[in-house]
C-alpha cells in the first residue's frame, strides 16, 4: 500500500500565467527533458512515479470507469471512445500523486482540477483535440464561467500498451509513446494568455493490449464548475 501524503502546500505560481517561473521551476528537476520547439512548451520525465503506485491507480481507474465525453459535441460519435473516471483526493494513492503533481509543476494546487484516469481499449483513440476550451465554444461559458479556461496539462501513463496508444502532438509532428510511470506536460495558452493551436493532440489507437493514464487540468483562475 501506498503511506498517506503529507499535505500538498497551498501556495504556488497561482494559475501558471506568465508561464516564465513554471517552466523555471520544472525545468530545476532532474531528468526533465523540453521539447525544442518554438510553437508549443511540452516537457517529458521518464519514471515520474513507480510502477507500484502505477497498479493501484489503474486499479482504481477500472472500478469507476465510465464513458469519456466531449464539450461542443462535433457529431463524430467515435472522436473520442475511451472511458473515464474521477479519483478519490482521499484516498492514499490519488493523495500522493496529487503531491508530487504539485511538487513537480509548482501551481497553486486551489487552481487545479481533480484527477482523471482514463482508460483506452483496442481501437479506442480520441482523435485531435486541444485541452482548452475554445472561447467561441458553445460550452465555453459553462465549462470556464468560474475557473476560466485551462492552463497548464500533466498527464502520466501508467502502463505500457502491447501495440499503439501514442500521444501525437500534430502542429509539431511528435509521437510520444506510453511508457510506465511517464509524466508529460504543457502549457495551453500562448505567452499573451490566449489558446495556444498548436497543443492539438491525439490519443491514438490502441492497437493490442490496453493503455491507461491519468490527467490533471490547471485553470486560470481557483476550481470551481457552473452547470448553469
Amino acid at each position: 500500500m501506498i503511506a498517506p501524503a503529507s499535505s500538498v502546500s497551498t501556495t504556488g505560481f497561482g494559475s501558471g500565467h506568465p508561464s516564465e517561473p513554471v517552466v523555471a521551476h520544472i525545468l530545476s528537476h532532474l531528468g526533465v527533458q523540453r521539447t525544442p520547439s518554438p510553437k508549443l512548451t511540452l516537457f517529458q520525465k521518464r519514471g515520474f512515479i513507480a510502477p507500484e503506485l502505477c497498479t493501484e491507480l489503474i486499479a482504481q481507474i477500472d472500478v469507476t470507469r465510465r464513458p469519456s465525453t466531449v464539450s461542443d459535441y462535433n457529431g463524430d460519435a467515435a472522436f473520442r471512445t475511451s472511458e473515464t473516471c474521477d479519483l478519490n483526493s482521499a484516498d492514499p494513492a490519488v493523495a500522493e500523486l496529487e503531491r508530487r503533481i504539485i511538487d513537480f509543476i509548482g501551481l497553486d494546487p486551489a487552481h487545479g482540477e481533480p484527477i482523471q484516469g482514463q482508460r483506452y481499449a483496442v481501437g479506442q483513440e480520441f482523435k485531435g483535440h486541444t485541452d482548452y476550451f475554445e472561447p467561441s465554444g458553445l460550452d465555453f461559458h459553462k465549462f470556464c464561467s468560474i475557473a476560466g479556461n485551462r492552463t497548464w496539462t500533466v498527464m502520466l501513463y501508467l502502463n505500457e500498451p502491447d501495440a499503439g496508444g501514442a500521444t501525437r502532438f500534430k502542429a509539431i509532428d511528435k509521437l510520444v509513446h506510453p511508457e510506465t510511470g511517464k509524466l508529460l506536460c504543457w502549457d495551453n495558452l500562448r505567452a499573451d494568455g490566449s489558446p495556444n493551436p498548436s497543443t492539438i493532440h491525439q490519443g491514438m489507437k490502441v492497437r493490442a493490449g490496453v493503455k491507461y493514464v491519468i490527467t490533471k487540468w490547471f485553470r486560470e483562475r481557483p476550481w470551481g464548475f457552473d452547470e448553469a
